[in-house]
Parts: structure tokens; sequence; C-alpha cells
């Protein structure tokens, strides 16, 4: 299974899931790969020393002599996980790709000769639905939406729906909703019930039972380059994470 955790909308824990969930699976026994292509690169970060990177994802997608296998590393810390790592110059990729006709292609061409070395593949896409995020939509088999409960978290929802549908119609017939996933949930509040029902209205049940509460542990761990599972394996953080791999499993 390849999942793209995909908003448009910045702050709604896109990064935090990638990491966790990569990492849950990780510990489950089932090969992970986590394919970074934010160039904030904050997934990278929580893994890997980015001075270690001689390449990553951007020399991977646009140079003929360099591939997305070439670019991996083992995560030290995590057995059974590994990260294609992310950096600064894949803000650059816009430009280099434009006009080039297997722009949106170039992710599912590189995933194909390693899927079969993978139990999942995990996307961390940036805030945007520009070509990079077309490249994750193209090459998933399933799209994990993480919704903040919080004012306008359904804004933007609406044009990825559109852009799935795009995608859907020629370059990936087989693309599939996995999940909505309610995060930085403050259950002392109305408006996160509020919003949890808005979401459910929406993506019925397809929204995961899982809620990711806010948690100052989950907000501590990617500055100690760590999962939750390393960094607070107590906490309720790793608890919801747990279980929310359980339910990505229990979708296969």
């Amino acid at each position: 299974m390849i999942i793209a955790i995909t908003n448009q909308k910045g702050g709604v824990g896109k990064t935090t899931t990638a990491i966790n969930l990569s990492a849950a699976l990780a510990q489950k026994g089932l090969k992970t790969l986590l394919v970074d292509l934010d160039p904030q690169a904050n997934s990278t970060m929580s893994f890997l020393e980015p001075k270690m990177n001689a390449s990553n994802v951007y020399e991977a997608l646009t140079e003929d002599d360099i591939h997305l296998s070439d670019v991996l590393r083992s995560v030290e810390s995590q057995e059974n996980l590994w990260v294609a790592p992310s950096g600064i110059s894949l803000a650059k990729i816009e430009a280099k790709l434009i006009g080039e006709l297997d722009s949106h292609y170039r992710l599912k061409d590189e995933i194909q000769s390693l899927r079969d070395r993978f139990d999942f593949i995990i996307f961390d896409t940036p805030p945007t639905l520009g070509i990079i995020t077309a490249n994750a939509l193209v090459a998933a088999t399933h799209i994990l939406i993480p919704v903040q409960a919080s004012y306008f978290a359904l804004e933007g929802t609406q044009d990825l729906l559109d852009t799935m549908d795009k995608i859907k119609v020629r370059a990936n017939p087989e693309l599939q909703i996995l999940g909505a996933l309610i995060t930085l949930y403050d259950k002392r509040t109305v408006l996160s019930r509020d919003i949890q029902e808005q979401v459910r209205e929406v993506f019925g049940d397809r929204v995961f039972d899982t809620i990711i509460t806010k948690s100052v542990r989950l907000e501590e761990s990617p500055a100690h380059r760590q999962s939750i599972f390393t960094f607070s394996p107590r906490s309720s953080g790793a608890y919801e994470y747990y279980r929310l791999s359980e339910e990505v499993v229990s979708r296969v």
C-alpha cells in the first residue's frame, strides 16, 4: 500500500502523522519507507542527520543517473524503517520540471522498482497542490487526509477532492481515500466537537475512529528528532498513533 498523507492546508499534522504512522507500522515488523516530499524536510530531520544525505528526492526525480533506490537510508533507531530524504533543493522542482511531458509521473516511475521491497510506502507532502503533490497522488494507491479540529478545518478540502478526481480520470484511476484523520483535537472545547461532526458529514465512514488529541509530547518529539514511540512511548500520542496504525492495517 502506498499512502499519500496530504492536505494543502498547512499546520494540520501531516508531517507528525507521516513520522509516527511510519514508525508505528515499522514497529509491527512491517517494512516501511517514508518518502519526504516536503522541501522543509522535517520528516527527514526527525530520523536522519541532514548533513549525511549526499543526495535526496530532488536528485532522484530530476537526474537520469540517480534513482530513488540510491538515496534511501535506513533509520538506526527504528528497525524496518527507511527514509527517502528531502532537502531545500526540492523547492526548485517546479521550475526544473516545467514543460516536461512526464513531470507528473517521475515519482511513480521511481516507486515501481521499490513496491515489492516494502509493505508500506508513506509520502509526506507539502501544503500545496503543486507538482510535488500531483506526483504523490499519481504514484499513491490511497490518500490519508489529516484535518485539524479548528476554524476553517475543511477550507480547501473540496479543492483537494477535485484534484483527486482529475488525477483519477487518467493518471491514476485506482486512487482511493483511505480515510480522514481528525488531528489537534481538544476534547474540552465545543468547537472541536462541532468540527468532528462537520468532518463526518463530509467523509462519512471514511473518518478514522482514532482521533489525535493535542499533545505537548507530540509537539516536542520532532525537536528531539524522534518519533513519539521513542520520545514518549507511554504518552497519549503514542497510544493514538498505535491505534491509527491498527486501523490503517485493517483497511488494507
